[in-house]
Formats: C-alpha cells, sequence, structure tokens
C-alpha cells in the first residue's frame, strides 16, 4: 500500500530547485527510496540512479568525478553513506557555472553522522528528514493504530497486528545485528541489542549513563557510543535539558525516547492495544508519541527541541523555541486536564509564550490567558 507524501515530496522539489545537492535523510525501512523514485518521475529532465548497496553501482562510480561530470539532469544516489568519499566530489560538481546536474542523496544516517563526509558541502547542500508516518499524513481514525504500530510504512499498513509485529520484530533484529555495521563501528551486535530492551525502562525519563554502563557491564564510553549511534541511525531521541539563566537548580541529564512508538511496543512484548492499556510504560509511550508529532507538525530540528525540570520538581515535558521565545507543551493522558503548580512555575519562570496541554479528550479549550487544553485528536489542527 502506497499512501503519497505530498508534502515531504512538495518539500524536496523545492529544495532541489534552490540547492545543487539535496539530503533525504531517515531511518531504514522509512521510505527514502519510494519518495525519491516520486521526485524523479516529476523531474522534469534526464534522471540517473546509483544504488550505493549495489556493488555494480559502486564499482561504475570508482572515478566518481569522471563518470559523475558527464551527467545531466537529476542524479540520485541512494544509501550514500556507503560511499562517504563522493561528497569532496559533489563540492566540486556543485560549483560548476549553470549546474548541468543536481544531486539527490538518500543516507540512512543523520546529518551528525554524516557531518565529517560532508562538510566540504557546507552552503551547497540542503538537509531533509523523512520520519514515519505522522498524524499530519493520515486520517484521524488511524491515529489509534499509527500510536500502537509505529509510522514505518510495512509495519502501519500490515493487513494484521500480528504480521505487523513480526515485521518489527524482523526490522530491529536485522538492522541491529547486519546493518548497523555498515557505520563502521564494530559493535557486538548482542550487546546492543540488549541496551535496546533496557532503553525500554529509561524512555521518557532522564538519562543515568554509568547506571546504563553498570547494567550492561561496560564502560560509561561505549554506552555514549551507542547512543551516538541509535541517535544518528534515527531510533532513539536524546531530548537535551532547557537550561535557562535562574536561580533554581535545574535538571542538566538528557531524556531518551525510542523515536518510532512500533518499534518501542514490539521492545516492550505488546501486540495490541489491550496489553498496550494495560502495560505501565502506556503513560510514557503515549508521551514520546505526541512528542514526535509535535516536532514533525512544527517542523522543529533538534536544534529546537527541549524539556525543562527542576529538582524542586517542576517540569516541562516539551518545550521548542519559536519566534525567539518559548512554547511549552504538557502530556497528560487525562480527558480532564488542569492547571498545576508545575506549569504556573514554568509559565513564570521561563516566560512561557504559551503552554499547550495536550490530553486524550475530545476539546480544545482554554484554561488561562496563555495556557490551552489541545486534544490530541485535534492536534494538527489547533497546534
Amino acid at each position: 500500500m502506497i499512501i503519497p507524501r505530498n508534502l515531504h515530496l512538495q518539500t524536496i522539489e523545492n529544495l532541489l530547485v534552490d540547492s545543487p545537492v539535496v539530503a533525504l535523510l531517515g531511518a531504514k525501512q522509512v521510505g527514502k527510496t519510494t519518495l525519491a523514485t516520486e521526485v524523479a518521475k516529476n523531474w522534469n529532465g534526464q534522471v540517473h540512479i546509483f544504488d550505493m548497496e549495489s556493488y555494480k553501482d559502486r564499482q561504475s562510480l570508482g572515478d566518481p568525478l569522471l563518470v559523475l561530470s558527464q551527467l545531466r539532469g537529476l542524479v540520485v544516489m541512494d544509501e550514500i553513506q556507503h560511499l562517504p568519499e563522493v561528497f569532496p566530489t559533489l563540492r566540486v560538481l556543485a560549483d560548476r557555472p549553470g549546474r548541468p546536474a543536481t544531486f539527490l542523496v538518500i543516507g540512512s544516517a543523520s546529518q551528525m553522522l554524516l557531518r565529517q563526509n560532508s562538510e566540504s558541502l557546507a552552503g551547497r547542500i540542503a538537509f531533509h528528514e523523512l520520519t514515519g508516518f505522522s498524524v499530519s499524513e493520515i486520517s484521524s481514525e488511524q491515529a489509534g493504530k499509527l500510536w500502537m504500530r509505529g509510522g514505518f510504512p510495512s509495519s502501519l499498513f500490515a493487513k494484521s497486528n500480528e504480521r505487523s509485529n513480526q515485521w518489527r520484530r524482523d526490522f530491529i533484529r536485522t538492522f541491529l545485528a547486519m546493518e548497523i555495521h555498515q557505520f563502521g563501528l564494530r559493535i557486538d551486535h548482542k550487546l546492543i541489542e540488549q541496551f535496546m530492551y533496557m532503553l525500554v525502562h529509561y524512555h521518557g525519563q532522564t538519562l543515568n549513563e554509568a547506571e546504563l554502563a553498570k547494567a550492561l557491564g561496560v564502560a560509561r564510553p561505549t554506552v555514549r557510543k551507542y547512543l551516538n549511534l541509535l541517535e544518528a541511525t534515527f531510533l532513539v531521541r536524546i531530548l537535551k535539558p532547557w537550561s535557562g539563566n535562574l536561580t533554581k537548580r535545574q535538571v542538566k541529564s538528557p531524556k531518551i525516547y525510542i523515536r518510532d512508538s512500533g518499534v518501542l511496543h514490539c521492545l516492550m512484548g505488546v501486540a495490541t492495544q489491550r496489553e498496550l492499556h494495560r502495560h505501565p510504560k502506556i503513560w510514557a509511550s503515549w508521551e514520546g508519541f505526541i512528542i514526535e508529532n509535535i516536532i514533525q507538525i512544527l517542523g522543529k530540528d533538534e536544534l529546537h527541541c527541549y524539556f525543562w525540570a527542576t529538582h524542586g520538581g517542576a517540569e516541562i515535558d516539551f518545550v521548542v523555541i519559536e519566534k525567539g521565545s518559548l512554547r511549552g507543551f504538557e502530556i497528560k493522558r487525562t480527558s480532564s486536564p488542569k492547571i498545576t503548580p508545575s506549569m504556573r512555575i514554568a509559565m513564570e519562570d521561563l516566560n512561557l509564550s504559551q503552554l499547550d496541554v495536550i490530553h486524550a479528550g475530545s476539546r480544545t479549550f482554554q484554561l488561562d490567558e496563555r495556557i490551552r487544553a489541545v486534544a490530541a485528536d485535534r492536534l494538527l489542527e489547533d497546534i
């Protein structure tokens, strides 16, 4: 089942007009190649496609400058992390007058992991992340399924919960056992799989690397390496704490979330809505799901996303920088949200422009002058 991803498609096409090189990044199996195929179909001119997972295509680019300099139109290079040495060549080609070719490179690693190789393209490359499906791309009737199964297309649109869960199990096992080695790091796949299962217990909580290292039986730098890799391959989100110039002692450790709710539920051993509603991590699961969707709806990147907490107990689940001010989001799985002392403290200490309390009810309504209760079912329309 192919669902058009028109917003992402339009964004990529606009970026290709403005930039000689566009990087389309996202997790494995999230639909990057399908989206690039749609871009290629709409391209007015020649299209050349290279798959860097193909030995034949990698061999054909033995001398990338010689080969690529002869091409005109759109050049698509899939799974670019397999040929990182091509980036200096793209810088040379991007500077040619008249731009004879435009390059769409596709990668399963974040800008952070590709940065060392793509630095030479500064000012010439635009980045766009393709996430799993969000509430902005599906009907409201499918929102529950999206939360349960996650946003990976093969999981979300599987014919049954059993097939969806099997796909996620296979994805986790295959990625950790095979795919992760393509990034040049020697990692015991059994150890990092155990690490992923441990992260379920930390989902939505502040990160304690020392505690994780002790539990896993490894050094703390190893935990940091694992976290960096899982973050760079879009499996986890490390949410930084906002640290304002306040007299209060503020929490300085980041929070961690497994980004795809379906992957989280698979790691939790949860296969149905009924099992999810009985699981003690349901609140943290819903919080992470809402945060990911807010990020997609607002179009924010990691540099503008935070949480805030003090050692005195005041906390706001999610804070974004918007138009030079801070905007807060508190996530409550209740149908009757109320203003809490913690919200009052955050409004005053952070001088929030607005605080939205995302709740499980059906109505959006005002709680106070700058505080709204926003129904999760109306997230797209009301935030």
